[in-house]
């Protein structure tokens, strides 16, 4: 049984919160990407998402990761308890994050964690502004100080840093490194922020290029789209996934409640 799938973009600006239990999501700063001039030059910024525990809030005493915590489930746990930052945008954006986390409260010495989707310099820009966080960039991990701790990731081994929260090796854009963050029980379903993996809604005409491996690419665009009711991508508007049966499949069980499967194909999406 196959599934097609549709998206459709989430309206609202910046910052965009999607509440949830026991995580909510806010989209900081949206990512984009625009031709510049003659040639192919393109000036560009990756997206920046929060992801907030219900049980912190402002007045919460911050809590750094023990450094004597050499055990990586109870470290990445315990750096998951306060603010997570996704991506941090490029350097030119510093006065713009710093805004925006203003505007939700926050202090660069709150964030308790930073993951850097993967490399590049529009989504780890600002990695200096947290020197109190522990990060996860690409598969690196590491508590403040830089004790780097080795965990294990794959795409058949998430990371898990809470109730319904997790990283997913998801490789492609940026090599085989490239990771996404998965946040389920929010009001919109889970919502996944996945860097490059997307660049946006739409962004079948471009991604291959922008690939460095785009069979990994493809692989993981398809388990991002199986699992994902909304997807906050690299450079665009975070859009929701929706998931219909085929019309033979609507056909055969007009009785009942269709079975909504991604099959083993690349699902077909439609706009």
């Amino acid at each position: 049984m196959s599934g097609l799938v549709r998206t459709e973009p989430l309206r609202g600006d910046p910052p965009l919160l999607v509440p949830g239990d026991p995580y909510s999501v806010v989209v900081l700063l949206q990512g984009y990407a625009e031709p510049k001039g003659v040639g192919e030059a393109v000036r560009a910024d990756g997206s920046v998402t929060l992801v907030l525990p219900q049980a912190w809030g402002p007045a919460s005493s911050h809590q750094e990761p023990s450094p004597e915590s050499h055990e990586v489930k109870t470290a990445l746990e315990e750096a998951a308890r306060g603010p997570i930052l996704v991506d941090t945008a490029g350097p030119w954006a510093r006065e713009a994050l710093l805004g925006a986390l203003a505007g939700q409260g926050l202090a660069p010495g709150d964030v308790t964690l930073v993951v850097g989707t993967h490399g590049h310099s529009d989504h780890i820009g600002n990695l200096g502004l947290f020197p109190r966080a522990a990060l996860l960039v690409s598969h690196d991990f590491c508590l403040p100080g830089g004790l780097y701790l080795p965990h294990g990731l794959a795409e058949e081994r998430p990371l898990r840093l809470g109730p319904g929260l997790e990283v997913w090796a998801t490789p492609g854009h940026g090599g085989q490194r490239d990771v996404s963050v998965v946040v389920a029980g929010t009001t919109l379903g889970t919502v996944m922020v996945v860097g490059d993996v997307f660049e946006r809604d739409g962004d079948e005409d471009s991604w291959q290029a922008l690939s460095e491996d785009p069979v990994a690419q493809k692989r993981s665009r398809k388990r991002v789209l199986g699992t994902a009711d909304v997807i906050v991508p690299g450079h665009g508007a975070p859009f929701r996934v929706i998931r219909e049966a085929s019309p033979s499949e609507t056909e055969g069980q007009r009785n009942s409640q269709p079975e909504l499967v991604i099959g083993d194909k690349e699902p077909t999406v439609h706009r």
